[in-house]
């Protein structure tokens, strides 16, 4: 899979509370464009969050299908993204747009790429974009070795070395909490 640039997004579930945040980065080429993009979202009253990586227009289309896809389910995350990745694998139209998302709830979280992956991560860690490596590998060790910190300080301190690290990722952070 290509790896999508200009962006960083990391969720953290640890202790009872899931932490999304990313980074506001967003680049044409090898130019920054925007520096305070909001790329995670609350949906459902508060209840959901999303994160994308990708193309803007094509994450907020994807975004609008994973709403509507949840009220077709109740508010069910996993059957809502479910659904959302077999349309958009098999739809001619959505088949094309390139973005990755992590949608999460107080019980789960899970990534969602246009290859029909819907993936629920081992460790209650997750990350997209061009720093996600790094991201996810400074969240590990945080969740592992300062499990005193809370999810939204893992989240801050992962993007921090992401963006210390990755070209694509700015300091600009947006870190949404569900309790």
């Amino acid at each position: 899979m290509e790896i999508i640039k200009a962006t960083t997004v990391v969720g953290i579930k640890h202790n009872g509370k899931v932490s999304l945040g990313s980074d506001g980065q967003a680049t044409l080429g090898n130019t920054v464009a925007k520096s305070t993009v909001k790329k995670v979202r609350e949906m459902q009253d508060g209840k959901v969050l999303v994160g994308f990586a990708g193309s803007t227009a094509d994450a907020f289309t994807l975004m609008e299908r994973f709403e509507a896809k949840l009220s077709t389910h109740n508010g069910h995350l996993k059957r809502a993204a479910i659904e959302l990745a077999k349309d958009w694998r098999m739809d001619k139209y959505l088949r094309n747009l390139e973005a990755m998302m992590i949608v999460a709830n107080i019980e789960e979280m899970l990534l969602i790429s246009g290859n029909g992956d819907v993936i629920e991560p081992d460790e209650e860690v997750t990350s997209i974009g061009s720093g996600s490596m790094y991201a996810l590998s400074a969240a590990l060790a945080l969740k592992k070795h300062a499990p005193h910190l809370s999810a939204e300080e893992m989240v801050k301190e992962s993007l921090t070395i992401a963006a210390n690290i990755c070209i694509y990722t700015n300091h600009n952070f947006t870190i949404k909490t569900l309790e």
